[in-house]
């Protein structure tokens, strides 16, 4: 069983090639090895959180040797878009990762992210994040409640002041001074809690649509005022890890990449980690030949849906969303939405619920876009994502659907 798993983690894995910034140059990279193989120095010095697991310990548990294990990491280097010559650095950083503390905070949110994280199923990952990553404090998985969880949460912030990071998972209400969201046996508001827990926090995390752009709570007419973590935390590195869920191995690459830099992933102008999201679902889906062909399923049931034709006309929103979904993908990493038949719906972007979720493609949507179409970038795009896009799309599939008739009459 367990080395089953292996293979379907390696799938997951091995099919995100690496996608290396050769702008940068040879000096840039050997620089950043340099200051990789100083961090985990460091890190050996120091002890085990909490008498957490050998994460080597763990993995020979599980029947996984030496051999399988590298390259997981060679894997896990390209996931993180970085040479091959970081992976020893690599699997010397998952093994460290018990030296650094995890505090997880739940707020205005469905626990979601928790659950996918609980039940990816892969040999190391749950075993990382329960075993070996020292997870201080999260509401939903502690056994402890009420003044006994406040006093644990204080105790590992005070202990680990400055240095652990923080993750964040739900919106935070803003309606009613706070009121529509409070927490523990002082009913400290979602607010109050997550600016003091903030505070100490060496980097912070907002896991899931929820946190990062305040998510299904937050759509119209939004009654609890609810926001993301990026509008309340102010003067802290902070990433964005969006989607409705997040995808676990996201929330491990970017625990991982602090554990061998000790610093934030490189992000995009949404504070979204590149290494995950510099994908735009469109271009790695495999369903775009159809949409360059103008083969599109017309409505549900028919032909162009037996045949696995592209989903834009009944909504597909793959166009302008970004996100590696398309790659990495979920359940062991064998399928995901558009391969069951079903369009994107743009979870990882901004206010997606009122914008993107609607089975109706972005063209036939009164929405203003950005300039531009389907081959910007994802800085290109930016911050006009919050705008939506469609008009780009709309042309490009109209293009597409043109050149497709053309080569049908022309076959006639």
């Amino acid at each position: 069983m367990a080395m089953d798993r292996l293979e379907s983690v390696k799938k997951l894995f091995t099919a995100q090639s690496a996608k290396v910034d050769t702008n940068k140059g040879d000096a840039y990279y050997d620089e950043l090895y340099l200051k990789c193989q100083a961090r985990l120095d460091e890190l050996k010095k120091l002890k085990p959180l909490n008498n957490r697991l050998d994460f080597r310990e763990s993995i020979e548990e599980e029947g996984i040797g030496r051999r399988d294990f590298l390259k997981w990491a060679s894997a896990t280097t390209a996931m993180l878009m970085l040479p091959a010559s970081f992976t020893p650095l690599v699997a010397e950083a998952a093994i460290l990762m018990n030296r650094v503390p995890v505090i997880w905070l739940e707020l205005q949110d469905c626990a979601g992210n928790s659950e996918a994280l609980l039940r990816c199923d892969g040999p190391t990952i749950d075993e990382i994040v329960l075993d070996i990553v020292s997870l201080e404090f999260h509401e939903t998985l502690q056994a402890a409640s009420g003044h006994q969880a406040e006093k644990q949460m204080e105790e590992a912030m005070e202990h680990f002041k400055g240095k652990y990071l923080l993750f964040v998972e739900g919106s935070i209400p803003m309606g009613m001074n706070g009121q529509f969201g409070t927490i523990g046996a002082k009913a400290e508001t979602f607010h109050d809690h997550l600016v003091r827990v903030a505070a100490d926090a060496a980097a912070v995390v907002a896991v899931g649509s929820c946190a990062t752009y305040g998510g299904i709570p937050a759509a119209a007419p939004n009654p609890t005022d609810a926001v993301g973590v990026m509008d309340v935390v102010k003067g802290k590195p902070l990433i964005n890890i969006p989607a409705c869920p997040a995808n676990p191995s996201n929330m491990v690459g970017v625990i991982l990449h602090y554990v061998l830099t000790g610093s934030i992933p490189e992000l995009d102008s949404l504070l979204r980690p590149k290494f995950a999201f510099g994908y735009r679902i469109h271009d790695n889906c495999e369903r775009r030949a159809h949409f360059d062909a103008g083969e599109y399923v017309e409505e549900w049931g028919d032909e162009g849906a037996k045949n696995n034709f592209c989903l834009y006309k009944v909504g597909c929103k793959g166009p302008m969303t970004f996100n590696n979904c398309s790659i990495v993908r979920y359940n062991e990493g064998v399928n995901w939405p558009i391969g069951v038949g079903r369009g994107c719906i743009g979870c990882s972007e901004p206010d997606f619920w009122d914008k993107y979720a609607y089975e109706r493609p972005m063209s036939d949507a009164h929405i203003k876009a950005p300039t531009g179409g389907v081959e910007k970038t994802v800085d290109e795009f930016g911050l006009g994502l919050l705008t939506a896009a469609g008009v780009g799309i709309g042309i490009h599939a109209a293009a597409s659907a043109l050149a497709g008739k053309r080569v049908d009459e022309g076959e006639e």
